[in-house]
Protein backbone atom coordinates (compact mmCIF):
# COMPACT_ATOMS: atom_id res chain seq x y z
CA UNK A 1 0.00 0.00 0.00
CA UNK A 2 1.38 3.07 -1.19
CA UNK A 3 2.26 6.37 1.58
CA UNK A 4 -1.48 8.19 0.08
CA UNK A 5 -3.58 4.95 0.72
CA UNK A 6 -2.07 4.60 3.65
CA UNK A 7 -2.69 7.52 4.97
CA UNK A 8 -6.47 8.04 3.52
CA UNK A 9 -6.84 4.30 5.74
CA UNK A 10 -5.51 6.06 8.83
CA UNK A 11 -7.32 8.98 8.50
CA UNK A 12 -11.14 6.26 8.16
CA UNK A 13 -9.89 4.38 11.20
CA UNK A 14 -8.73 7.36 13.40
CA UNK A 15 -12.21 8.83 12.32
CA UNK A 16 -14.40 5.29 12.77
CA UNK A 17 -12.75 4.30 16.22
CA UNK A 18 -13.87 7.77 17.66
CA UNK A 19 -16.88 7.27 16.81
CA UNK A 20 -17.27 3.44 17.76
CA UNK A 21 -15.84 1.30 20.68
CA UNK A 22 -16.89 -2.22 21.50
CA UNK A 23 -18.65 -4.60 19.56
CA UNK A 24 -19.64 -1.52 17.49
CA UNK A 25 -16.01 -0.79 16.38
CA UNK A 26 -15.54 -4.41 15.88
CA UNK A 27 -18.64 -4.87 13.12
CA UNK A 28 -17.07 -1.62 11.51
CA UNK A 29 -13.50 -3.00 11.76
CA UNK A 30 -14.82 -6.08 9.44
CA UNK A 31 -16.74 -3.91 7.39
CA UNK A 32 -13.24 -2.13 6.60
CA UNK A 33 -11.82 -5.14 5.74
CA UNK A 34 -9.76 -5.89 9.24
CA UNK A 35 -9.53 -9.42 8.61
CA UNK A 36 -8.00 -9.05 5.19
CA UNK A 37 -5.64 -6.29 6.15
CA UNK A 38 -4.03 -8.41 8.80
CA UNK A 39 -4.22 -11.36 6.77
CA UNK A 40 -2.50 -9.35 3.24
CA UNK A 41 -0.48 -6.80 4.71
CA UNK A 42 0.08 -7.71 8.63
CA UNK A 43 3.46 -5.31 8.59
CA UNK A 44 1.47 -2.17 8.16
CA UNK A 45 -1.80 -3.04 9.09
CA UNK A 46 -1.09 -4.73 12.93
CA UNK A 47 1.01 -1.19 14.14
CA UNK A 48 -1.41 1.00 12.52
CA UNK A 49 -4.49 -0.19 13.73
CA UNK A 50 -3.55 -1.11 17.24
CA UNK A 51 -1.42 2.25 17.99
CA UNK A 52 -5.00 4.12 16.89
CA UNK A 53 -6.51 2.39 19.33
CA UNK A 54 -4.37 3.80 22.08
CA UNK A 55 -4.44 7.30 20.98
CA UNK A 56 -7.86 7.65 20.51
CA UNK A 57 -8.75 5.82 23.84
CA UNK A 58 -11.05 3.06 22.06
CA UNK A 59 -11.46 -1.13 21.98
CA UNK A 60 -11.70 -3.87 20.02
CA UNK A 61 -11.76 -7.50 20.41
CA UNK A 62 -9.47 -7.55 17.07
CA UNK A 63 -6.37 -8.99 19.60
CA UNK A 64 -8.49 -12.73 19.66
CA UNK A 65 -8.72 -12.76 15.99
CA UNK A 66 -4.34 -11.87 15.94
CA UNK A 67 -4.06 -14.80 18.43
CA UNK A 68 -6.58 -17.14 16.96
CA UNK A 69 -5.02 -16.16 13.28
CA UNK A 70 -1.55 -16.61 14.49
CA UNK A 71 -2.06 -20.03 15.99
CA UNK A 72 -3.66 -21.41 12.77
CA UNK A 73 -7.31 -21.37 14.35
CA UNK A 74 -10.63 -20.57 13.38
CA UNK A 75 -11.43 -16.99 14.38
CA UNK A 76 -14.95 -17.75 16.01
CA UNK A 77 -13.57 -18.73 19.62
CA UNK A 78 -12.25 -16.48 22.52
CA UNK A 79 -8.74 -17.58 23.51
CA UNK A 80 -7.73 -17.45 27.38
CA UNK A 81 -4.95 -14.88 27.40
CA UNK A 82 -1.97 -14.76 29.55
CA UNK A 83 -1.79 -11.80 32.31
CA UNK A 84 0.48 -11.00 34.66
CA UNK A 85 1.19 -12.96 38.33
CA UNK A 86 0.55 -16.08 35.88
CA UNK A 87 -3.31 -14.95 35.92
CA UNK A 88 -5.44 -15.75 32.92
CA UNK A 89 -8.00 -13.43 30.94
CA UNK A 90 -10.34 -13.28 28.21
CA UNK A 91 -11.94 -11.10 25.76
CA UNK A 92 -15.47 -11.00 25.93
CA UNK A 93 -17.20 -9.64 22.54
CA UNK A 94 -20.47 -9.42 24.36
CA UNK A 95 -19.63 -9.08 27.84
CA UNK A 96 -21.88 -7.95 31.27
CA UNK A 97 -21.20 -4.94 32.90
CA UNK A 98 -19.22 -6.77 35.88
CA UNK A 99 -16.39 -7.75 32.83
CA UNK A 100 -15.89 -3.99 32.42
CA UNK A 101 -13.23 -3.37 35.39
CA UNK A 102 -10.02 -3.58 34.22
CA UNK A 103 -9.14 -0.08 32.65
CA UNK A 104 -12.41 0.05 31.08
CA UNK A 105 -11.74 -3.31 28.68
CA UNK A 106 -14.33 -6.32 28.90
CA UNK A 107 -11.87 -9.00 30.29
CA UNK A 108 -12.42 -11.31 32.62
CA UNK A 109 -10.54 -13.89 34.71
CA UNK A 110 -10.15 -17.40 34.23
CA UNK A 111 -8.89 -19.99 36.09
CA UNK A 112 -6.28 -21.28 33.81
CA UNK A 113 -5.25 -21.29 29.33
CA UNK A 114 -2.82 -23.12 27.15
CA UNK A 115 0.33 -22.14 25.69
CA UNK A 116 -0.37 -20.06 22.75
CA UNK A 117 2.13 -18.22 20.44
CA UNK A 118 2.57 -14.92 21.89
CA UNK A 119 5.08 -12.74 19.74
CA UNK A 120 3.02 -11.02 17.08
CA UNK A 121 0.04 -10.23 19.97
CA UNK A 122 3.08 -8.75 22.58
CA UNK A 123 3.93 -6.59 19.26
CA UNK A 124 0.21 -5.78 18.63
CA UNK A 125 -0.31 -5.25 22.91
CA UNK A 126 3.18 -3.00 22.62
CA UNK A 127 1.80 -0.52 20.01
CA UNK A 128 -1.38 0.05 21.92
CA UNK A 129 0.57 0.62 24.59
CA UNK A 130 2.57 3.57 22.46
CA UNK A 131 -0.68 5.06 21.21
CA UNK A 132 -1.88 5.32 24.58
CA UNK A 133 1.32 6.61 25.53
CA UNK A 134 1.44 9.65 22.80
CA UNK A 135 -2.27 10.23 23.97
CA UNK A 136 -1.69 11.05 27.68
CA UNK A 137 1.47 13.13 26.27
CA UNK A 138 -0.47 15.17 23.97
CA UNK A 139 -2.83 16.00 26.82
CA UNK A 140 -0.31 17.04 29.04
CA UNK A 141 1.44 18.49 26.63
CA UNK A 142 -1.11 20.70 25.72
CA UNK A 143 -2.28 21.69 29.35
CA UNK A 144 1.37 22.83 30.18
CA UNK A 145 0.84 25.18 26.71
CA UNK A 146 -2.41 26.91 28.36
CA UNK A 147 -2.28 26.67 32.19
CA UNK A 148 -0.61 30.07 33.48
CA UNK A 149 1.33 30.11 36.59
CA UNK A 150 3.07 33.03 37.43
CA UNK A 151 2.51 35.24 34.60
CA UNK A 152 3.79 32.75 32.18
CA UNK A 153 2.37 28.57 30.71
CA UNK A 154 4.07 26.29 32.77
CA UNK A 155 5.46 24.74 29.68
CA UNK A 156 8.46 27.16 30.47
CA UNK A 157 9.43 25.69 33.70
CA UNK A 158 12.53 23.32 33.64
CA UNK A 159 10.50 20.51 35.70
CA UNK A 160 7.43 20.32 33.45
CA UNK A 161 9.64 20.03 30.51
CA UNK A 162 11.69 17.79 32.10
CA UNK A 163 8.91 15.42 32.38
CA UNK A 164 7.53 15.67 28.99
CA UNK A 165 11.05 15.00 27.40
CA UNK A 166 11.46 12.00 29.67
CA UNK A 167 7.97 10.90 28.23
CA UNK A 168 8.91 11.75 24.46
CA UNK A 169 12.13 9.33 25.07
CA UNK A 170 10.62 6.61 26.54
CA UNK A 171 8.27 6.51 23.85
CA UNK A 172 10.57 6.80 21.17
CA UNK A 173 12.70 4.16 22.64
CA UNK A 174 9.44 1.75 22.56
CA UNK A 175 9.19 2.68 18.67
CA UNK A 176 12.67 1.75 18.20
CA UNK A 177 12.19 -1.67 20.16
CA UNK A 178 9.27 -2.69 17.34
CA UNK A 179 11.02 -1.51 14.62
CA UNK A 180 14.12 -4.30 15.64
CA UNK A 181 14.36 -6.56 13.16
CA UNK A 182 12.29 -9.83 14.23
CA UNK A 183 13.56 -11.98 11.75
CA UNK A 184 15.85 -14.55 13.52
CA UNK A 185 14.41 -13.93 17.54
CA UNK A 186 11.27 -13.29 16.73
CA UNK A 187 10.19 -14.61 20.36
CA UNK A 188 12.69 -12.42 21.86
CA UNK A 189 12.44 -8.92 20.29
CA UNK A 190 8.64 -9.00 20.59
CA UNK A 191 9.50 -9.88 24.39
CA UNK A 192 11.33 -6.59 24.78
CA UNK A 193 9.25 -4.81 22.56
CA UNK A 194 6.25 -5.50 24.92
CA UNK A 195 8.84 -5.13 28.08
CA UNK A 196 9.78 -1.51 26.02
CA UNK A 197 6.39 -0.54 25.54
CA UNK A 198 4.65 -1.01 29.09
CA UNK A 199 7.44 0.62 30.63
CA UNK A 200 7.29 3.46 28.76
CA UNK A 201 3.27 3.93 29.11
CA UNK A 202 4.24 3.74 32.83
CA UNK A 203 6.57 6.23 32.61
CA UNK A 204 4.61 8.73 30.97
CA UNK A 205 1.54 7.74 32.92
CA UNK A 206 3.36 9.02 35.97
CA UNK A 207 4.90 12.43 34.44
CA UNK A 208 2.04 13.41 32.73
CA UNK A 209 -0.34 12.77 35.94
CA UNK A 210 2.40 15.21 37.34
CA UNK A 211 2.39 18.06 34.54
CA UNK A 212 -1.56 17.29 34.83
CA UNK A 213 -1.86 17.87 38.55
CA UNK A 214 -5.15 17.73 40.37
CA UNK A 215 -7.45 17.84 36.79
CA UNK A 216 -5.76 14.79 35.46
CA UNK A 217 -7.84 12.62 38.69
CA UNK A 218 -10.78 13.80 37.61
CA UNK A 219 -13.49 12.36 35.70
CA UNK A 220 -14.17 14.57 33.57
CA UNK A 221 -10.63 14.82 32.13
CA UNK A 222 -8.94 12.03 29.32
CA UNK A 223 -6.31 11.37 31.22
CA UNK A 224 -7.21 8.88 33.90
CA UNK A 225 -9.20 6.52 30.91
CA UNK A 226 -5.70 6.55 29.49
CA UNK A 227 -4.03 5.82 32.91
CA UNK A 228 -6.23 3.06 33.32
CA UNK A 229 -6.05 1.30 30.20
CA UNK A 230 -1.96 1.21 30.19
CA UNK A 231 -2.08 -0.13 33.72
CA UNK A 232 -4.41 -3.14 32.59
CA UNK A 233 -2.65 -3.50 28.47
CA UNK A 234 1.15 -3.48 30.48
CA UNK A 235 -0.49 -6.98 32.81
CA UNK A 236 -1.87 -8.61 29.32
CA UNK A 237 0.36 -11.18 27.59
CA UNK A 238 2.95 -10.05 30.67
CA UNK A 239 4.32 -6.94 32.34
CA UNK A 240 6.98 -5.04 31.81
CA UNK A 241 8.81 -5.95 35.25
CA UNK A 242 7.95 -9.87 34.59
CA UNK A 243 9.06 -9.92 31.13
CA UNK A 244 12.30 -7.78 31.35
CA UNK A 245 13.15 -10.41 34.22
CA UNK A 246 12.21 -13.24 31.94
CA UNK A 247 14.60 -11.90 29.47
CA UNK A 248 17.17 -11.59 31.69
CA UNK A 249 17.22 -14.83 32.70
CA UNK A 250 16.89 -16.37 29.36
CA UNK A 251 20.05 -14.49 28.24
CA UNK A 252 22.06 -15.29 31.23
CA UNK A 253 21.05 -18.81 30.49
CA UNK A 254 22.37 -19.20 27.31
CA UNK A 255 25.30 -17.06 28.31
CA UNK A 256 25.81 -15.07 25.64
CA UNK A 257 23.12 -11.84 23.62
CA UNK A 258 21.98 -12.00 19.86
CA UNK A 259 22.56 -9.37 17.94
CA UNK A 260 19.18 -7.86 17.30
CA UNK A 261 20.09 -4.73 15.62
CA UNK A 262 23.17 -3.45 13.31
CA UNK A 263 24.04 -0.07 15.30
Amino acid sequence: MDHDSLAMLEDTLRKTMLAATGAELDAALVELGWIEMVSEMPEQAVPLVFRLLGETGSQASILNDLVLRTGGRELDSTPPLPYAGNAWVVWDSAPTAEHTALGGLPLRWVEEGEAIRLAEARRAVSWWLVGSSRAMLALARRHALDRQQFGRPIAGFQAVRHRLAESLVAIEGAEATLGLPGVDNPDLTALLAKAAAGKAALTTAKHCQQVLAGIGFTAEHDLHHHVKRVLVLDGLLGSAKELTKKAGAGLRARGSAPRLANL
